[in-house]
């Protein structure tokens, strides 16, 4: 699909203005969606031969001598748009170079509103309007989920009983061009709709006050960066040690920031990790932590994007993550769960999954990380070093026969819970791991913890059913973890009056 027209010819035919009547039918098969994001899937080669100008919405320090830095705001023309890193000429200085396509947008697109985010889900939209540096009456626009061709608005609301909330509201679409939310006010583009909620609320349930705080979207990995001489790394910080190896925070190329995990001589056979690494760079999802680069020599090296707040046991013990309340611990969960039924998707397993495993951002988005390395860890050096296998967190089929499968992963799911409600206890507490194996071979489960809800308790305890066959997917969890709270709740807010 080559891209849409400039915004002149996007708003030739909405002939719709403030007040008129709108005329309800169905959907046109080409709807005047307004601007669309510059992405690789929808550009072809044509595009750029048809002068395509570009606007910076980020800045951008160039890391080597072949990148163009972006100052915010400066309009650049793609020369190449092939990849994730694009040639670019700017229009302010001359200069070549490339840049990353995630930091640009087409000029008078609706990517260059601050308001507009796209394919952002309706659960991470409000994940993003309710994390810190947001207010009562920020706001945000994206593609809705589940109308084709539609938009929704979706707006940070005041609740002293329940604290803030997000409501969402339906953005339509007019036959002959147009938009609205409330049937008496029409308006000929977003922006002129957007501006109008800007003025007075006119029925939403708060004036639109601020676009939502974006964060700076990751730079793209180079692809001819995977396998990277050691000496390309800094370690600056040591952020945890286990029984493999250390945790670092570090720079590569001494400017981008990265997390590197150093693996113990001998921990596993370089030719096994690499086979694995190559299978692991290609599970790419927003809940996974992005496997960037490794070091294939040893020690071996695995590098991959930094998070801030480091592992989720270890934040849920911080001053700042104790006092998270139930509601935001559960989205957490279903944060996690949401990764894990992308790794279902793609019949995958993770075999170590745990709190100590899930990597926390600034923004508290919860992403799993060492997807895939519990099965090249040698067997040799796990009986030599006596590791502490992770009896209470494993799936008894898993235990005493060796079969591990997206099932036994549920089963961890369920440990891990009991750990995001309780803060961090280790599972079982008072049990050793052979009272535990005996204790689940008799039939028991861990009661249910202080202050976990009876409904969440049930979901725990469908993850612990002894068949494997019998436990829920991935997919199921993420459903029934993100509607915990909202399942009762409307969809949308009813049209304003």
């Amino acid at each position: 699909m080559g891209l849409l027209g400039s915004k002149n010819q996007v708003t030739s035919n909405e002939k719709h203005t403030s007040g008129s009547n709108p005329k309800k039918s169905k959907p046109p098969s080409a709807p005047p969606k307004g601007r669309q994001f510059i992405n690789v899937s929808h550009l072809n080669q044509a595009s750029v031969q048809d002068n395509l100008v570009v606007i910076a919405l980020y800045d951008f320090p160039a890391s080597s001598d072949r990148d163009l830095q972006l100052v915010k705001g400066e309009k650049l023309q793609v020369l190449s748009n092939e990849g994730d890193w694009w040639l670019a000429k700017s229009l302010s200085s001359g200069r070549k170079g490339y840049i990353p396509s995630n930091f640009v947008a087409q000029v008078d697109s609706l990517e260059e509103e601050k308001w507009y985010f796209k394919t952002l889900s309706r659960k991470d939209a409000e994940r993003l309007l309710l994390s810190p540096g947001n207010k009562v009456g920020s706001f945000l626009v994206r593609e809705s989920e589940t109308s084709k061709d539609s938009y929704s608005l979706s707006v940070r609301d005041g609740d002293s009983a329940r604290g803030d909330t997000i409501k969402h509201y339906r953005i339509r679409s007019l036959d002959g061009g147009g938009y609205y939310i409330s049937p008496r006010m029409t308006f000929s583009t977003l922006p002129e709709l957007i501006h109008h909620y800007s003025q007075r609320g006119d029925g939403l349930c708060q004036r639109l006050t601020a676009p939502c705080k974006s964060v700076v979207p990751q730079r793209p990995w180079a692809q001819d960066e995977w396998e990277i001489p050691r000496e390309s790394l800094k370690l600056v910080r040591k952020l945890g040690s286990g029984q493999f190896g250390e945790v670092w925070m570090g720079y590569y190329k001494n400017n981008i920031k990265v997390a590197v995990k150093t693996m113990k001589e001998g921990s596993m056979d370089p030719d096994a990790f690499l086979a694995e690494a190559n299978l692991m760079k290609r599970l790419q999802h927003n809940k996974l932590v992005r496997l960037y680069a490794v070091v294939t020599k040893q020690p071996i090296y695995i590098v991959t994007e930094y998070m801030a707040n480091g592992c989720l046991l270890d934040y849920l013990k911080t001053e700042e993550g104790s006092q998270l309340n139930l509601p935001k611990l559960i989205d957490m969960s279903a944060q996690v769960a949401e990764g894990m039924a992308y790794i279902e998707r793609m019949n995958s397993i993770h075999r170590d999954l745990r709190a100590a495993n899930i990597l926390v951002s600034e923004t508290l988005c919860c992403k799993i990380a060492d997807f895939g390395l519990a099965r090249i860890i040698e067997n040799e050096y796990l009986a030599q070093e006596g590791a502490k296998f992770p009896i209470k967190w494993t799936a008894p089929e898993a235990i005493n026969f060796g079969v591990f499968t997206i099932k036994s992963d549920v089963w961890s799911f369920g440990i891990l819970l009991t750990e995001i409600v309780t803060y961090g206890r280790i599972p079982y507490p008072g049990m050793t791991n052979p009272e535990v194996i005996r204790n689940l071979e008799r039939g028991y489960r861990m009661p249910c913890p202080d202050m976990c809800p009876l409904e969440l308790y049930n979901i725990i305890l469908k993850c612990w059913r002894n068949k494997p066959e019998e436990r829920p997917t991935f997919e199921y969890l993420q459903s029934v973890l993100e509607d915990f709270y909202t399942a009762t709740e409307k969809q949308y807010e009813p049209e304003p009056q």
